[in-house]
């Protein structure tokens, strides 16, 4: 039998309000519309549907006042019922699946006269009527659910439907052509089943019609806030003004719910965001209450099933994961191995990643949002490229102003070749101490032969040394001092010798030190088995170009004066009365006696001893030496040591004034997520050197996707602190041009996009609010939870943008 073949047999639909609780008989919803109204749509978007057309009248039953008996008959000669729409009484209608309804009401955009002639289905007064069965659920019920023998005794046998029409009150007034509402809603069953028939029916001048070309205007809808769920209704009003997925979830979109997947939600959580988009797109509907929706994702992603505040980006990637695997059209994923691309040219490699990808995923999730870029790891010895192919859902951009962070350090000498110098350097904000040695080393036009030891300052003393390479720069605060001191690279192994400075003082009634250390400590590397005069000349070399004109210079002490110089003589008076264990230290007048030199151990109470001039220093294991240097009032007068004292704080640079609000634009963040990076050292198995590296790594894209969603990296997270940046965001509206940052364009059918929808984050990190801006048509709207307004484009870019929509063009 056809599927849309019917029997001959005589068959009554009775209407009545009745609420009887018979098992339903249908898979869809049913809406029955007035054929000419949907006949202009199926020319158009749904040729291939067929229907079979029922000669009916109509009237009251016999039985029951409240119930409305239709006789139908199926017409033999299909293709009678093409001729004459209008029927004898000229009245036809349709019935209709639910997603054929929407999909028509979406393509004719509402027009009003026609959604008006189509809700004036029923007249009761005697006559013909036609019936058009696009649904084929009337044959499906006949074929499932009964056998018709010969000589059937179902002649006059009722089909048990239900039919809902909106916007019905329970009194209804019925007269020709037209039906008087009231203003609650009513059912009319057809012998009590319960799969309902909707018919929308509306009295007087829909809203903003006047206002809109005489038009309804779909999805003009609000989502009630239920508590801190502003995030939720945020990205929802975003997708479900994604073109493509409005059509697909107002369509057909059951055929591929998957109830096998155990990543998914048994087509729970699909389900549930159909429903919710099919009411944000009906008619007459100014806001909709999202609780069951929240509930079904919930289950998927728990964090969400409470009512505290979320991250719209972080809910947008939990529910395109939940909706693809609800609609993930692979029922088995197949197991692929990995092959070994090397020598395969890259579009080789990236077409058989992109296969292996769609052979496990499947989606319209996966159709219209994920992309895929290339992935490269350099080997920084054997320069082995390993070229990767991976799938995107989004694009996560880095801000320039949370990527790149300015700091300032005063670079020192050890030779005592210049004055010390502030140097101010861009570097990653979230980067490693080697990024920071990198830029100084550009920035101070180091040598080859040279290396950077930098350090922190505090009270006048090295706090201590960054050495660690791959220690985090977040643990710079911005009022730290660092200093960084010029090392030469063949002295590596030498010992470090630091010089602190201080000066005597008057002793105090607090008990406080006879001394005030000063400066900025200066540091070198002097010879093995040094002693006094040694560590005397090393430091007379690193202060000489503090030296006042003509009053001091580095020949003072020449290599005569240290020869006849008394090798037992020790540096007197240290200036430092630290008791009886170090005793009284004596000189002579030919050693210079405006500076003393004492050693001090290390530690919260440290130790100071007198310094022997002709005696080897100790060496300790740690290969540092820490000297005290005490400065005579004539040596302060003969240097000027107002240089050492000034020590920038590491945030002292003015590259990014607070004062002045930050501007950047898109590019310059598609720049920064595409920038090359250098990796940490066990990152990346070279499997030609056979070790692990120390890589960097480089993104392109390679295949762009139908929809591209762009998050704006504003919030940041760590151990130390929490931040949002409210940097202005330039980005295109009307055009954006992908081409300069796409590595493979031959087979895209555009790199040019256009944008359609906004997630928008106003306030701070403990708290804030979230709206939306999305396209309608040609006209723009602010969605700010139930409240929908009509916006210019001029409004659409602020500080709040968060989450950017945009689809190919």
């Amino acid at each position: 039998m056809d599927p849309f073949s019917f029997p001959t047999d005589d068959d009554d639909l009775i209407f009545t309000d009745s609420t009887t609780t018979t098992p339903s008989i249908h898979e869809h919803k049913l809406y029955l519309v007035h054929h000419r109204w949907w006949n202009e749509v199926r020319e158009s978007v749904f040729k291939e549907v067929e229907g079979v057309v029922y000669a009916t009248s109509s009237g009251f039953s016999d039985d029951f006042e409240s119930e409305i008996v239709l006789n139908m008959r199926s017409e033999s000669d299909g293709d009678d019922c093409d001729q004459g729409e209008q029927g004898v009484s000229g009245r036809e209608y349709a019935l209709i699946l639910e997603w054929m309804f929407y999909m028509a009401l979406k393509w004719l955009d509402n027009e009003v006269g026609a959604f008006n002639k189509c809700c004036q289905i029923f007249s009761v007064n005697s006559g013909l009527l036609r019936i058009w069965d696009f649904s084929g659920q009337i044959t499906k019920f006949f074929l499932q659910g009964k056998t018709l023998p010969d000589n059937s005794e179902l002649v006059n046998e009722e089909i048990f439907l239900e039919l809902q029409v909106y916007g019905l009150s329970y009194d209804i007034t019925l007269k020709e052509n037209e039906m008087v509402i009231e203003d609650s809603e009513t059912e009319l069953k057809v012998n009590g089943q319960f799969d309902k028939v909707k018919s929308y029916v509306t009295l007087g001048e829909p809203p903003l019609a006047s206002s809109f070309n005489e038009r309804y205007n779909l999805g003009l809808t609000g989502l009630y806030n239920l508590g801190n769920t502003c995030y939720m209704n945020s990205a929802i009003q975003c997708l479900v003004h994604t073109p493509q997925l409005v059509d697909y979830f107002l369509g057909d979109f059951r055929k591929d719910l998957n109830f096998e997947n155990p990543l998914g939600m048994n087509g729970k959580l699909a389900l549930a965001f159909g429903d919710l988009l099919r009411q944000l797109w009906t008619p007459d509907t100014t806001s909709v209450n999202p609780r069951v929706f929240k509930s079904r994702l919930a289950a998927f992603a728990p964090q969400f099933g409470g009512y505290n505040q979320h991250d719209s980006q972080e809910f947008l990637a939990f529910l395109l994961d939940g909706l693809h695997e609800d609609l993930n059209r692979v029922k088995i994923k197949p197991y692929i191995e990995i092959k070994d691309v090397d020598g395969i040219p890259d579009k080789e490699v990236a077409d058989e990643h992109w296969r292996n990808h769609l052979a496990r995923n499947d989606s319209v999730i996966v159709d219209l949002c994920q992309g895929q870029y290339r992935s490269t790891l350099i080997c920084p010895l054997c320069k082995k490229h390993s070229v990767t192919f991976d799938p995107f859902l989004y694009l996560s951009l880095p801000l320039p102003s949370t990527t790149m962070r300015a700091m300032t350090l005063t670079v020192l000498t050890t030779d005592g070749s210049n004055m010390p110098s502030p140097v101010t350097v861009t570097v990653p904000k979230f980067g490693k101490f080697k990024d920071l040695i990198q830029a100084l080393s550009t920035a101070c036009s180091l040598r080859d032969d040279e290396t950077l030891l930098v350090a922190e300052i505090f009270n006048n003393r090295i706090l201590h040394f960054m050495d660690k390479p791959y220690d985090s720069l977040e643990l710079v605060r911005d009022y730290d001092q660092l200093v960084a001191y010029r090392l030469s690279k063949d002295q590596d192994s030498l010992p470090l010798v630091v010089f602190t400075h201080c000066h005597s003082e008057e002793s105090n009634d607090q008990g406080g030190p006879p001394f005030r250390r000063f400066g900025i400590p200066l540091v070198a590397r002097i010879p093995e088995c040094s002693d006094g005069l040694e560590l005397h000349r090393k430091f007379l070399q690193l202060v000489n170009p503090l030296a006042m004109p003509e009053e001091f210079s580095l020949d003072y002490l020449d290599d005569e004066s240290v020869n006849n110089a008394n090798q037992d003589t020790e540096i007197s008076d240290v200036a430092i009365d630290d008791a009886s264990s170090s005793g009284e230290v004596k000189g002579k007048s030919s050693v210079d006696e405006r500076f003393y030199f004492s050693l001090e151990t290390e530690g919260f109470f440290p130790e100071i001893s007198k310094i022997v001039m002709d005696e080897p220093l100790l060496i300790p294991e740690t290969r540092k030496i820490s000297i005290l240097v005490s400065w005579s009032d004539e040596a302060l007068k003969q240097y000027d040591t107002c240089i050492l004292d000034r020590l920038p704080e590491t945030s002292a640079s003015p590259l990014f004034s607070n004062n002045l609000p930050e501007l950047v634009s898109l590019s310059k963040c598609l720049e920064a997520f595409l920038k090359e990076e250098p990796l940490g050292p066990e990152d990346m198995y070279c499997p030609k050197c056979k070790e692990h590296r120390q890589a960097s790594k480089k993104l392109d894209l390679w295949r762009l996707p139908e929809i591209l969603v762009i998050h704006l990296k504003r919030f940041s997270y760590n151990q130390y602190h929490k931040d949002k940046l409210e940097t202005f965001v330039d980005f295109p509206i009307v055009d954006l041009d992908l081409s300069y940052y796409t590595v493979y364009i031959d087979s895209q059918p555009s790199i040019r996009y256009k944008l359609y929808a906004v997630s928008n984050h106003y306030g701070g990190m403990g708290g804030g609010h979230y709206t939306a801006f999305a396209q309608c048509g040609e006209q723009w709207y602010e969605f700010n939870d139930s409240h929908v307004y009509p916006i210019s484009e001029g409004q659409i870019k602020t500080f709040a943008a968060y989450v950017l929509f945009y689809k190919r063009i």
